[in-house]
């Protein structure tokens, strides 16, 4: 996520960092890298003025060239003035007092509506809702369709009905969400390549006719400047109440992200990271500021965790690990829930890159690794999982001709699961062993 802006900070901030005092001459120089830095990941111009112009302003103030840690504090107020351009405080869906809430999503052709749609659909369902979708795209060939198929993925409903009429539509989706039970509609509107007349026209005939409480914008963050120019005309025509980043994980410059919210003064509410449904992530601009600027993000890694972990199962985890019984069917089982947090480059990204764990985020992971062990241990016996001293030669070769792996690598296998169980005995018996009784395990 915006790889190449958090490089370019974070070297510029490391070389300030170590300065035992900072003069005019450093403050200059890293306003100057920083502007730079932000004008190739595509940041709007005048967005990049007027921070850097604040940023400037308080680096030079007595407090930072008096101070007794300089470099410290001019990462403090960069990190600061990018939560202030981000938005500072997360803002949240608004909910109807009286069900359904409406909510409407627009945005350009290819955008990533339809997808949105189905991830936002299910991020309500997650949280408690009933959610049902209806796309009004009558336009685009096979676009009611494909947010069907998307319905059956998430298992949620779609509406469905046989007008080719998008305001009928929606207005007929709207009373049978109603007379159902359902508290959230979420209509998928069409798009263009380009914002024209007739798709504004029919957008305000939508809104006048369903009255939605969330009008969203679906960005394309990889679109750079474009996705703000768009933004500022969708803002201009409809009332926005936020937006939609897609696309956050590509190899985007990323400077959408940081320049919708100060041209439009719309909040970005939440962002895509991912192809699957599940890739759908609340915006927390501070979370954001801190992996820009190599800080991390453990607040989201642990939601992330506390999601895909099961607290029975991790209980009895500790037990094994205190009565020294923790298996190789245990090792399996803990891979799986690690497969669950996500892809391993984002949740390496997500660590404080500094200390024993700087660079983690440029580890090139081969996630098909993780299922070649998983295979590997699935090709052994039961017996064999959970005494793995028993395993000699003659086994070895049958459990690799059984996965299709080499001999090398089921050895390799075994002698990380015999590190990682010595090294998780002395976390049990350690600081695990102190701390984890207060918290009832």
């Amino acid at each position: 996520m915006l790889e190449g802006l958090s490089e370019k900070l974070q070297r510029t901030l490391r070389n300030i960092r170590g300065e035992g005092r900072v003069s005019e001459k450093h403050v200059q120089e890293s306003m100057r890298e920083i502007r730079m830095a932000l004008l190739e990941a595509d940041v709007n111009f005048k967005v990049v003025k007027d921070f850097v112009s604040s940023l400037r302003e308080k680096a030079l103030g007595q407090d930072v060239l008096n101070s007794l840690t300089p470099g410290q504090q001019i990462v403090k107020i960069v990190r600061d003035e990018l939560v202030n351009l981000l938005g500072r405080e997360p803002e949240r869906i608004t909910f109807s007092k009286v069900p359904p809430t409406v909510i409407l999503m627009v945005g350009l052709q290819g955008s990533g509506k339809t997808t949105s749609t189905g991830k936002l659909a299910r991020w309500l369902s997650k949280n408690g809702h009933r959610p049902l979708m209806v796309s009004v795209d009558v336009y685009r060939p096979a676009a009611i369709q494909q947010l069907s198929v998307i319905g059956q993925a998430v298992d949620l409903p779609v509406y469905s009905d046989e007008s080719g009429d998008a305001v009928e539509r929606a207005s007929n989706a709207y009373r049978h969400c109603r007379s159902m039970g359902y508290d959230v509609l979420l209509i998928d509107t069409a798009g263009r390549l380009h914002i024209d007349d007739e798709l504004m026209q029919e957008l305000e005939l939508i809104r006048q006719n369903v009255k939605p409480d969330e009008i969203l914008l679906v960005a394309d963050a990889m679109t750079g400047q474009d996705a703000v120019n768009s933004a500022s005309e969708f803002n201009r025509r409809l009332p926005l109440s936020g937006a939609v980043l897609t696309k956050l994980d590509g190899d985007a410059r990323g400077g959408a992200a940081l320049s919708i919210r100060a041209v439009t003064n719309t909040p970005i509410k939440f962002i895509g990271i991912g192809e699957k449904y599940e890739a759908l992530e609340l915006f927390h601009p501070d979370r954001l500021a801190g992996r820009i600027l190599g800080m991390g993000d453990v607040l989201t890694l642990i939601e992330k965790a506390e999601q895909a972990s099961d607290e029975e199962q991790a209980r009895q985890m500790m037990q094994k690990l205190q009565r020294d019984e923790f298996s190789l069917e245990d090792f399996r089982d803990q891979l799986r829930q690690l497969r669950k947090l996500g892809p391993l480059d984002q949740i390496l990204g997500m660590l404080p890159q500094m200390g024993p764990l700087k660079g983690l985020d440029k580890i090139n992971v081969d996630e098909r690794q993780l299922a070649h062990v998983e295979a590997i241990i699935n090709s052994m016996t039961p017996e064999e999982r959970v005494k793995y001293k028993i395993i000699n030669g003659s086994r070895r070769k049958r459990i690799a001709l059984g996965s299709g792996r080499p001999v090398s690598e089921v050895n390799r296998l075994l002698k990380q699961y015999i590190q990682m169980r010595k090294m998780m005995k002395k976390m049990s018996k350690g600081f695990l062993g102190k701390r984890l009784p207060k918290f009832g395990w």
